[in-house]
């Protein structure tokens, strides 16, 4: 965020008879200056470039001063800069260094800043499938989800022989009367619960979502989705989901057995499973009383056991 600076100098204890004085007349600073190593790593990878090509500009381009691009760009690195409220950017316009990264150091217009303002960006979140009167860029839903799993693979000089997908759901704690706002009773709050799909440290979903819902759903057309995209330039490789026990439901195991995909999900304590696994659970206690350390003890079932 750009510094606003006082003129005055402050005067300190001299030292071997110099002046030591502290001035704030540098002129445009910034803040900021990290954003530069974001601006060097998305010209690797083109993200935002990459992201711009999703949507669609429908306005009139003679009456444009802020492209897609440079919209989708600098509401990236605000993002990214930790600045996730639009109305941060009516001062990160005059960003120095968001002005470098936008490739706009001079503003088109006289009355204008080199980047776009609050209400600008939000016209752009506000973008749908179909452009309309008030929201002429639209977006293509399709391709920025695969997009995500685009980059992912792209970061792999050469297939690997196997990946693992983590399956997951949590909490988006709500401090208003958002739409679809319900209080969640496991995380004991009003919330969002989006679905996220991770491989490493890799994003390939993120779906926010009400939380009156089953923590599973949509969880079989995302994976669907997502193995389908990664099948396509691997076939060959070996995809394991794992999950937690909000996960292990008939549709979604079924649909791996059908479609060749491994699973691990964790099951919900029941007296049934813990009267099988009671030997192990008292071994793994000994163990770990012992050891001071966590222990871990498996044993192999037949699936009429479960």
């Amino acid at each position: 965020m750009q510094t606003e600076c006082s003129a005055d100098l402050f005067g300190f204890a001299p030292v071997e008879g110099h002046k030591v004085v502290a001035a704030f007349d540098g002129g445009t600073m910034t803040s900021e200056a990290g954003a530069m190593l974001v601006g060097a790593s998305d010209k690797r990878i083109r993200l935002i470039e990459r992201f711009a090509g999703c949507f669609a500009d429908h306005r009139d381009a003679d009456l444009v001063v802020h492209e897609v691009a440079g919209l989708v760009g600098q509401r990236v690195l605000g993002i990214a800069l930790g600045y996730e409220d639009l109305i941060d950017h009516d001062q990160l316009r005059h960003d120095p260094v968001m002005a470098v990264l936008g490739g706009r150091l001079e503003a088109q217009r006289a009355d204008c800043a080199p980047l776009a303002g609050k209400s600008t960006l939000n016209r752009l979140e506000l973008s749908r499938a179909e452009p309309t009167r008030y929201h002429k860029i639209s977006h293509d839903a399709a391709a920025i989800e695969g997009l995500f799993v685009d980059l992912f693979v792209d970061a792999h000089a050469a297939p690997p022989p196997q990946i693992t997908l983590d399956l997951d759901a949590t909490d988006d704690p709500l401090h208003g009367h958002q739409e679809e706002r319900f209080f969640h009773g496991y995380y004991d709050t009003y919330c969002y619960l989006p679905l996220y799909v991770f491989c490493g440290r890799h994003l390939l979903a993120a779906k926010l979502r009400p939380a009156n819902i089953d923590a599973s759903a949509g969880s079989v057309e995302e994976i669907a989705r997502i193995v389908a995209r990664i099948r396509q330039r691997w076939p060959q490789v070996r995809i394991l989901l794992r999950a937690d026990s909000g996960f292990a439901r008939e549709a979604l195991m079924v649909w791996c057995e059908t479609n060749g995909v491994d699973f691990s999900f964790g099951l919900a304590q029941n007296s049934r499973l813990a009267g099988e696994i009671e030997a192990e659970l008292a071994a793994a206690q000994e163990q770990s009383q012992r050891t001071e350390k966590p222990a871990r003890r498996f044993k192999c079932y037949s699936s009429n056991l479960i």
